[in-house]
């Protein structure tokens, strides 16, 4: 195994000859089956752009007529009441321990950019926070870790399938981003934790299918045993932010089934994925602009239903999404009308039986807490909740067009500016960025920039102007935002260069990006 990053301080001390080793032999146990499910993700996209359509497997509906239960939740993961998502530098991880939290949601994917430093650094910082011996100080002000039964239970989430890590390669081929940061974690950290009482656990994102989690599961079994962890120690969820991973809910939790921790259900990315999937057929896969489309659509709300009902069935947890907004300090009229809006969105997630939400912020942990209590009291979950009055049909998840909404310029102008100033953080080193009070990640940008190409590509004619969304117009608008940008304090004219750059080959091309971060990454030192 070669490294081809730079050894800053204390690297040496994560990037071990012994983990190095461990990482490069899941490399090659593991490599060549990851490629060839991403060669079958390209199939199935050939499939759908021919003309094919999603639907539940009927090779799998054995599995889903069967009876079968998940692993019971392991210790740290029966009360998941409110998680705290969030990258893995310093100041973070010591303030999402510290948030009142049940789970932190240690981030080397959406919310963390793939500099190497930061990929290396972020297991610095979680095996130093497991070991109490992480600090941070910054103006003045002292960052330090409360007692352990008071920090959140550690969660990570590595990079998907996809993505490589370009500063490592076994036998001259990259490593398995998924597979470096899965491996350097459970290395350096899963006895760690189980010397605490808890164990190592796994968000797994970006899944598109029941043979991928059965990839994860393999990686699973054969990294305890290479370690000496008894069997089942690891538990993972899996994030439902794919469209083909909607209609395979039950065989992913079977496949996981001895390690499995639940399901969670995303926002952006599932609307990426849809927009994805269906990117050659029209206007029966159309979306309004991104936020006139709540969780209420009826697809939308189709998706939920139906992961709280799975997971329920089986045992499962059911985590709901994100409550991005970060409150100002200084406007107490925006946070109202804000924190009013995470209110309703927590009241509906627990009412239909959520076990426990997302926030972004350590300051609406309390808001989701108090919801979450209001449901739950003193019960850990609600996972005695069946919802056997749920039943959701194939036609109810592709109902995408009887979603309400609207696309104007203000909504164009909205994806294309928030796009940009994403990528330009993003291209810089931070992953997850406030923009406009929402803390935003890499979806975010992932469904402004794919929502143009969609309407430039579907002669779109905006609500509120009666112009069409043509490569001009949006051009033109990206010209006129980042002219807005220039004119704010701390612009960086080459990160917005590269931001430009990035955002039109993949909203403007005729061809469409797989995922925005593989050019982007390309373009990283």
């Amino acid at each position: 195994m070669e490294i081809t990053g730079p050894m800053l301080d204390r690297f040496d001390e994560i990037l071990t000859p012994e983990a190095l080793a461990f990482v490069a032999a899941l490399q090659r146990e593991f490599g060549a089956r990851r490629l060839e499910l991403l060669e079958a993700r390209q199939a199935r996209q050939a499939e759908l752009s021919a003309g094919g359509m999603l639907d539940f497997l009927p090779e799998t509906k054995h599995i889903r007529e069967s009876d079968w239960q998940v692993a019971p939740p392991a210790p740290g993961l029966a009360d998941r009441r409110v998680e705290i998502t969030g990258p893995v530098d310093k100041k973070m991880t010591i303030n999402a321990l510290n948030s009142g939290a049940k789970v932190w949601l240690a981030d080397f994917e959406d919310a963390n950019s793939p500099l190497w430093e930061n990929c290396v650094s972020g297991h610095l910082n979680l095996r130093d926070a497991l070991d109490r011996t992480i600090d941070f100080e910054t103006g003045g002000k002292t960052y330090a870790l409360r007692p352990d039964d008071e920090l959140a239970t550690v969660v990570v989430r590595p990079r998907g399938w996809h993505l490589d890590e370009k500063h490592a390669t076994v036998d001259g081929r990259p490593v398995s981003g998924s597979l470096f940061d899965f491996g350097l974690y459970f290395f350096h950290c899963a006895q760690r934790q189980i010397d605490k009482g808890k164990g190592p656990y796994f968000y797994l994102p970006k899944i598109e299918s029941h043979q991928e989690a059965r990839l994860w599961n393999d990686v699973f079994t054969k990294a305890q045993e290479l370690l000496g962890i008894p069997y089942g120690t690891i538990r993972a969820t899996v994030l439902i932010e794919t469209y083909p991973a909607a209609f395979e809910m039950e065989e992913i939790l079977h496949e996981l089934r001895d390690h499995s921790a639940g399901l969670n259900a995303g926002r952006w990315d599932y609307l990426f994925s849809v927009i994805k999937k269906f990117r050659t057929r029209g206007r029966e896969f159309l979306l309004p602009e991104r936020n006139a489309v709540t969780m209420t659509a009826p697809f939308m709300r189709a998706y939920t239903e139906l992961l709280v009902r799975t997971c329920h069935k089986r045992g499962a947890h059911a985590i709901g999404g994100m409550a991005a907004f970060i409150p100002s300090r200084r406007d107490p009229e925006v946070n109202a009308v804000a924190l009013e809006k995470v209110r309703a969105d927590k009241t509906r997630e627990s009412g239909d039986g959520f076990d426990g939400s997302w926030v972004a912020h350590p300051d609406l942990v309390p808001i989701c807490r108090e919801v979450f209590d209001g449901v739950l009291g003193s019960r850990p979950n609600q996972l005695d909740r069946l919802r056997a009055d749920v039943s959701v049909s194939a036609a109810e998840l592709l109902s995408v067009s009887e979603t309400p909404g609207e696309i104007t310029e203000a909504g164009l102008r909205n994806n294309v500016d928030v796009a940009l100033r994403y990528l330009a953080a993003w291209m810089g080193g931070l992953g997850a960025v406030a923009i406009h009070n929402l803390m935003e990640d890499a979806a975010t940008a992932e469904i402004s920039r794919s929502q143009v190409w969609q309407w430039i590509h579907n002669d779109i004619t905006l609500a509120d102007t009666g112009a069409q969304v043509t490569k001009e117009l949006v051009e033109r608008i990206i010209t006129e935002e980042l002219d807005k940008i220039a004119a704010e304090p701390g612009y960086d004219e080459g990160l917005y260069a590269q931001a430009t750059a990035l955002f039109k080959e993949v909203a403007l091309d005729d061809d469409f990006a797989e995922f925005l971060t593989l050019p982007a990454y390309a373009r990283m030192p």
